[in-house]
Formats: C-alpha cells, sequence, structure tokens
C-alpha cells in the first residue's frame, strides 16, 4: 500500500507539500497540484483519515455514544448519525456508555482522543455540570435525548412527560377505567416522565392508577414479561397497560396471552418507541412514536454547523420533539 513519501518521492515533491494538496491547502502552483494529484491515481493512495487529521486539526470522524449495541432503538439512533456521516464523506466513530457516569466519560474521552469534533451523546448518568464544561471544549457536541437549558441550542429530546399525557388519553378515549403500568427499573428521568404524565392525565380525568399496579423491570423482553407476572400475582384487576417501551410490552403480552387473558379483547396493551418488532408482533402492537432516527440526524447536522462556526438558531429549529401515538392492534375500545 502507497504511502504518503511513496507519492512525494515519485511526484519529486516534499511531504509537504503533497499534504497541501490533498487538503486543498494554500500555496500551491496548479502545476504541482495536477503532479501530485497524477501520483496519487497512479499508486492509488487512499490517505489515512487519522493522519489527515492530525495535518489539519480536523476530524473527519462523527461520533456516537449510546448505552448499549443490542437495543434496537440505539441501532436506530447510531443509524441516524451514520446516514449524516456517510453523506458527508465522514466515519462514523460508535462508543458505548452502559448508563454508567464514569463508562459516559471514558466513552466520550475516546471520541475526543480521536478529534471528533462532532459528537452526538446519549448520556443519562452524568453531570448537567459536566456535559456542561464538555459542551464548552468540543466544538460540535449535541447531547440527544436530554434538555439542558444552560446549553439548549446543543440538545436534541422527546417531551416523555407529553408522552404519557399522550398514552393516557388514548386509553381514557377507549373507555378504559382500569389502569396498569410497567416502567424501567433504570433510575433515569424517561421512565419516570412518562409515568408522571400518564398519572397526571389519568387523575385529570379523574380516573387514577393504584401504587400496586405499577411494576419496574428491566427495559428487555424479559424485565416485560417478569413485570407483567408480578402484576397478575397481585391480582388486581385492570384492563389497560400502559409500558416503558415497546420491549417490555411484547414481552407483556406474551405473558399475558400464556396466562390466557387475550390482547386486547381483555387488556389493552400500549408500548413507547415504534421500533421495527412492533410492526411485526402478534398483535401488532400499538405505541408512541418515538423519532429517534430523525432525532440522530438533527443532531449530527447540529455538530457540523456548530464546527462550522454557524451556530443553529433554535428559534428556527425545533429541538423537542413531541412522540406520535401510532394505533395498532394490541389496544380496543373496553365494552
Amino acid at each position: 500500500m502507497a504511502t504518503i513519501k511513496d507519492v512525494a518521492r515519485s511526484a519529486g515533491v516534499s511531504v509537504a507539500s503533497v499534504s497541501r494538496v490533498l487538503n486543498k491547502g494554500p500555496k500551491v502552483s496548479q502545476k504541482t497540484i495536477e503532479n501530485v494529484l497524477k501520483v496519487v491515481k497512479e499508486l492509488n493512495y487512499s490517505p489515512n483519515a487519522n493522519a489527515r487529521a492530525l495535518v489539519t486539526q480536523k476530524s473527519t470522524t462523527i461520533g456516537v455514544v449510546i448505552p448499549e449495541l443490542v437495543d434496537p432503538f440505539f441501532a436506530s439512533l447510531a443509524h441516524g448519525v451514520e446516514q449524516v456521516a456517510r453523506k458527508k464523506n465522514m466515519q462514523l466513530l460508535l462508543s458505548t456508555g452502559l448508563v454508567s457516569a464514569a463508562t459516559e466519560m471514558q466513552a466520550i474521552n475516546l471520541l475526543i482522543e480521536r478529534r471528533c469534533e462532532v459528537m452526538v451523546v446519549h448520556s443519562k448518568k452524568l453531570s448537567d455540570e459536566t456535559l456542561i464544561e464538555l459542551a464548552n471544549n468540543v466544538p460540535g457536541l449535541v447531547l440527544i435525548d436530554r434538555y439542558i437549558e444552560a446549553i439548549a441550542h446543543r440538545c436534541v429530546w422527546l417531551d416523555n412527560l407529553e408522552g404519557g399525557k399522550i398514552a393516557a388519553r388514548h386509553l381514557l378515549a377507549l373507555n378504559h377505567q382500569s389502569f396498569a403500568c410497567i416502567s424501567s427499573k433504570h433510575q433515569i428521568d424517561d421512565p419516570l416522565l412518562r409515568l408522571q404524565g400518564f398519572q397526571s392525565e389519568l387523575q385529570s380525568a379523574g380516573a387514577d392508577i393504584e401504587e400496586s399496579l405499577i411494576e419496574y423491570g428491566e427495559p428487555t423482553l424479559q424485565g416485560g414479561e417478569m413485570a407483567t407476572q408480578k402484576l397478575l400475582a397481585s391480582g388486581k384487576h385492570f384492563s389497560a397497560l400502559f409500558v416503558y417501551n415497546d420491549a417490555m410490552a411484547i414481552g407483556a403480552i406474551s405473558t399475558l396471552e400464556d396466562n390466557g387473558f387475550k390482547v386486547p379483547s381483555d387488556i389493552s396493551v400500549l408500548g413507547f418507541d415504534d421500533v421495527l418488532l412492533s410492526r411485526y408482533s402478534r398483535p401488532k402492537l400499538s405505541t408512541l412514536n418515538y423519532p429517534i432516527e430523525e432525532m440522530a440526524m438533527q443532531a449530527a447536522n447540529i455538530g457540523l454547523e456548530l464546527t462550522a462556526k454557524r451556530p443553529t438558531n433554535t428559534s428556527d429549529v425545533n429541538c423537542k420533539h413531541i412522540p406520535r401515538l401510532v394505533k395498532r392492534e394490541s389496544t380496543s375500545f373496553k365494552q
């Protein structure tokens, strides 16, 4: 494989001249440009992205920090950033934070070491103060699924509180009067806000949900199964179940069906996120659409604008997103 030194030797110029040509630097004659580009083509030379970053002090990589790789929700987030990277002829560098402050910091530091000026960061455990400090030092750092007022122009987020309210309104409109809820064990804002919005809207409508009918589990299929088993073991009646995410909701449906309940004729089940699997579950899952891929693309573009010294005007760009109800087969009118 040819190196930049091979190109310089064949073209009869210095390595610095080759670098200036490849990076469109100043003070290079047209003759030198043509000569170097000809040799580059002949030798099939491909400049290393990291080496080029060292010369230009600009990264050709967009970094993304997500909690984990296996969750389809976070895969969609990464895919959204990747689409922007490909369009800009940039590479994607992925790092995982594992919902831990220490690991989230390690993941961000890895991207900094790789000279990522643009980063889309999903952080739930680092403090506001830490993230504000990072934003002041990393030109294109943008937070996704988190809002911090001091750096609002760097935040692309979902209104989870409103999402919980939308869920309650949907189930109330279907004439349900007895409710259960499955939330996540993870001590982060999203499940707390969704549950808070759900309870608030029920109370506004003169309904309520018993504390004994709120269960918590890991945000997985198995977590939904186990939480549903606990709800059924309580012996309490409910006709509608609101679940933190789609994976848990699909696990809940499986457990309900295994225990002789028909969804939705006996119990309606409503999820959250609208991941691909929700369209293929049986019955197809009613849920709230979380436009994570669209949000990830927006976050990556904001990061690029920030590094280009063209800060996004948040009065022109709506960085707050509202989940959208998707009616499928797992919720129905209560007779």
